[in-house]
């Protein structure tokens, strides 16, 4: 046990050295500034992603991997999973329902013509990225995208979103959310690829697919399935700790996106969870920090 011991804080020496040599401004600048150089992508691709909302179950784990990945500002998320309580106007029950939102790369994405700078712009693969370089940080993108998946970076002042990790597809890697999806419900490919999944998938259910917003024709290519089989088979709530409103559905028309595809048929409410959840989350991480010098040294050394 002792040489396991030295050998382990042997490692812990050697690698504290290393990291004293990385420029603190170096370590800064790779974290703060997540968004990829500019580039023109592959023209031969058009990436796209669906989300099968029969398969997700609202855990949050693309939003905490999405985090982890691209160092985004505390408190702001490039993707996030928004969970409803919908009432079937008819048959008056309840069910969960689960919506996973993020930047939706469209055909026609309204936040490139406004940008003054040129700082947005859409890549040959249908990407749509932000050059950190370029940007200003003037917000107009923000206010011009009709899914509010942008906001202003508080460390770099500016515009942030979503990229589909393009340096991960570059590298032949999936996105940080669709690779920790643990319902497989993210599925993301090349459209112009018939033989891709995500090509199979649209061809398969077609009629079945939704987009957020389709009036605004702004040709999303982040597409939906089975949205009201996902929110009929949800299973009924008994009791919601966390509510705090529900504000009815016209009024949620003006602030999110989801409601337009389910007001027809489902009366709303949402739940911001989203503190109680990353509040257990921290209680666990503060749990597991405390407890690893009693698995890592061993039990006689630590506890009573």
């Amino acid at each position: 046990m002792d040489s396991i011991r030295r050998s382990l804080l042997g490692q812990l020496a050697r690698l504290s050295a290393g990291a004293a040599l990385i420029p603190l401004s170096s370590v800064a600048s790779a974290g703060i500034n997540s968004q990829p150089p500019r580039r023109e992508g592959d023209p031969t691709k058009r990436y796209g992603m669906l989300i099968d909302l029969r398969q997700c179950i609202g855990c949050q784990a693309c939003t905490v991997s999405c985090h982890i990945e691209n160092d985004a500002p505390l408190g702001k998320f490039r993707t996030t999973v928004s969970q409803y309580e919908v009432e079937h106007q008819e048959s008056g029950e309840l069910a969960t329902f689960m919506l996973p939102r993020l930047c939706n790369h469209c055909e026609n994405p309204p936040c490139v013509p406004v940008c003054p700078v040129g700082a947005t712009y859409q890549q040959q693969d249908g990407i749509v990225v932000v050059d950190s370089d370029r940007c200003v940080g003037c917000a107009y993108c923000v206010n011009a995208c009709p899914y509010d998946a942008r906001f202003i970076n508080d460390r770099t002042q500016t515009a942030d979103k979503c990229t589909f990790c393009a340096h991960r597809l570059e590298a032949g890697l999936l996105p940080a959310c669709v690779e920790s999806c643990v319902g497989g419900a993210r599925i993301i490919g090349d459209m112009r690829d018939p033989e891709s999944q995500i090509s199979r998938m649209i061809a398969e259910h077609r009629d079945e697919l939704m987009v957020l917003q389709p009036e605004k024709n702004t040709l999303p290519q982040v597409f939906y399935l089975a949205w009201t089989s996902a929110s009929s088979r949800a299973r009924s709530p008994s009791r919601w700790p966390w509510k705090s409103s529900t504000p009815t559905a016209r009024r949620w028309v003006m602030n999110s996106m989801a409601i337009e595809l389910l007001a027809p048929r489902y009366a709303i409410a949402w739940y911001p969870w989203a503190v109680q959840y990353f509040f257990l989350i921290a209680i666990s991480y503060a749990t597991l920090w405390l407890a690893a010098p009693a698995l890592v040294f061993g039990k006689k050394a630590w506890l009573p």
